[in-house]
């Protein structure tokens, strides 16, 4: 059992042990989320911009985005102007989670959500919680 145990976290943390040792650096990830409250759609271009550069210089970071307020526009589908980048980041384990109170408050159904996000009663209440939980909290913006 204790072989099986021990072969398993080899086979899993071989992948990052070469990884260090090829850059030279120690691999370290990490526990973001960012709070995005802006509908400035440059905020929403710069945003994408630095999760790419974020997991290529951390890669196996963990990685939510909360949007609430005017900053659910980022993941509104007739709104959004960086849905496949919102994609593509998804792809690389990034959450974009949508507040169901500001949803409510602007008359947003679901459905008018893109794809890619999912859903949470409270962004406030979800970056709270993450805090507690030793998640670095960073706002997303100018």
């Amino acid at each position: 059992m204790k072989k099986n145990i021990l072969l398993l976290l080899i086979v899993f943390l071989m992948p990052f042990c070469i990884h260090a040792q090829n850059t030279g650096q120690q691999v370290k990830s990490h526990k973001i989320i960012f709070q995005l409250s802006s509908d400035d759609t440059l905020v929403h271009k710069s945003l994408v911009r630095q999760l790419h550069n974020l997991l290529n210089a951390a890669p196996g970071s963990m990685i939510e985005v909360v949007c609430l307020g005017p900053g659910l526009n980022f993941l509104v589908t007739a709104k959004t102007v960086v849905q496949d980048k919102i994609r593509e980041l998804k792809d690389r384990s990034v959450l974009f989670l949508a507040c169901e109170n500001t949803m409510r408050e602007r008359n947003i159904p679901r459905d008018r959500i893109i794809p890619e996000a999912g859903f949470i009663p409270s962004g406030l209440i979800e970056i709270i919680t993450k805090q507690e939980e030793g998640w670095v909290y960073i706002k997303g913006g100018f």
